[in-house]
């Protein structure tokens, strides 16, 4: 009987401890069921778009925030939309003496072009939200429509001015078929370039280009057949630059652009005497009748920046526009700019092309998927390289050639497919993965 007590009492000692055992094993397996739960949901909340985004803009810090993807994109979007309530500003200043000596409102132009501005920002808003796969899908039925509207330009709905059959008149209102190609080919090039350089990969040799070198040709065919200068000298550039960067071969490259060159050289140049006088007049010294003639445009473009100094004259008060400068509203608008604004205003408007220019660069040497990052390239030799063009001209670094600046002057399909283009532009760059993670997060 002694016995069995203690016997007894061990037992209930032991499965006291193995129940306190096991009661505690229970309590730890909770405890670390809910550090894993936690753990999960920090990870998760580490992992989120937003806290991707916000962790990969700790090393843009001083200076490196000029890399900053995010930085480009929002940058963009603000310098595209300052630059063209600048424009309406400037149109509107521009123009409102010419309008009155032909009768109208001194409003009528900047209403004008407050029309076309609401137009543009709202084609912009739709293009930067079309995914970038549908604009290569789709770029080939893009491109067959600018070249049939170009086509038009030939018909009795074509008009000619300054010597350029490049405009269709339907329902009252002009059109430049010319813009809607430069932005075709802007999204179709990179795409079939890529598709010929996957074909060259896989051994079918130098007929992969045909296609893209064919549509090429016929867009700046078709231009050129209407005298535009300036707006083929754009396409050119467009082409030279996607085809370059999509690994076009360089002694084929180079061929074709000293052959294309040379063409365009033989036919604007000497095969025409006036364009050939304008030449003459932007590299030599114009005097007597020359500064009545085809000097007259551009030494009263110098005389406006001229007069704007440092600072300039005040908004509104150029006087050269006092129906003294030519397209004073227009293709030399810059020159108003210089000369009312000033060195600062005009140095101001060249630093925000620079920030659009480098903001697409940057992106687009960044971003993982190739048809944006040609197509980006492409968009900014053309807005960057007109806009570059047009103030060389205005400076008389360049003949006169007729090319607006882009946002900025007067001109309805100018603006509309400059913003379009812009609103392209965003779609392409939210392919970067910064940005993705951005706009996720927000």
């Amino acid at each position: 009987m002694n016995n069995t007590k203690p016997k007894t009492g061990r037992k209930t000692r032991s499965s006291s401890s193995k129940s306190s055992s096991a009661s505690s094993s229970v309590v730890n397996g909770e405890k670390e069921k809910e550090q894993a739960v936690a753990s999960s949901q920090a990870q998760a909340q580490l992992d989120s778009p937003a806290q991707k985004a916000a962790g990969s803009q700790t090393s843009y810090q001083g200076i490196r925030a000029l890399l900053n993807p995010l930085w480009c994109y929002y940058g963009f979007i603000t310098t595209v939309v300052a630059l063209t309530v600048f424009g309406l500003m400037m149109v509107f200043s521009s123009s409102a003496v010419d309008m009155v000596a032909q009768g109208n409102s001194p409003w009528s132009q900047a209403i004008r072009q407050c029309m076309y501005c609401i137009v543009g920002f709202i084609v912009a808003g739709i293009a930067m939200h079309i995914p970038s796969h549908v604009y290569r899908r789709w770029s080939v039925a893009f491109l067959w429509f600018g070249l049939f509207m170009q086509v038009l330009t030939f018909t009795p709905l074509g008009r000619s001015a300054g010597g350029n059959s490049g405009w269709i008149f339907i329902g009252g209102f002009s059109l430049q078929p010319a813009e809607i190609l430069k932005l075709a080919l802007c999204v179709w090039l990179p795409g079939v370039l890529l598709d010929a350089s996957d074909a060259i990969d896989k051994g079918e040799g130098m007929k992969a280009y045909i296609k893209p070198a064919a549509g090429f040709i016929a867009a700046f065919g078709l231009i050129m057949l209407g005298k535009d200068l300036g707006t083929d000298l754009i396409v050119v550039i467009i082409g030279l630059v996607a085809f370059f960067i999509s690994g076009f071969p360089l002694k084929w490259f180079f061929s074709a652009a000293t052959v294309g060159i040379a063409g365009i050289v033989g036919f604007f140049v000497l095969g025409s005497g006036n364009r050939m006088q304008r030449i003459l007049a932007a590299y030599g010294e114009c005097s007597g009748d020359d500064l009545q003639g085809v000097c007259y445009q551009s030494v009263h473009g110098l005389y406006a920046m001229a007069s704007g100094g440092l600072t300039g004259v005040g908004l509104g008060n150029s006087r050269e526009k006092w129906n003294y400068l030519p397209e004073a509203h227009n293709d030399f608008i810059f020159a108003v700019i210089g000369e009312e604004m000033g060195f600062v205003g005009a140095a101001i408007v060249v630093l925000a092309f620079i920030i659009l220019g480098w903001c697409m660069l940057r992106i687009a040497l960044t971003t993982p998927d190739h048809y944006a990052r040609i197509t980006l390239v492409s968009l900014a030799s053309w807005i960057v390289g007109q806009a570059l063009i047009n103030i060389s001209v205005v400076l008389g670094l360049l003949p006169v050639i007729g090319l607006p600046l882009p946002f900025v002057s007067a001109g309805g399909t100018a603006l509309v497919l400059c913003l379009t283009a812009a609103g392209v532009a965003v779609q392409m760059m939210r392919t970067h993965p910064d940005v993705q993670a951005a706009i996720a997060g927000n």
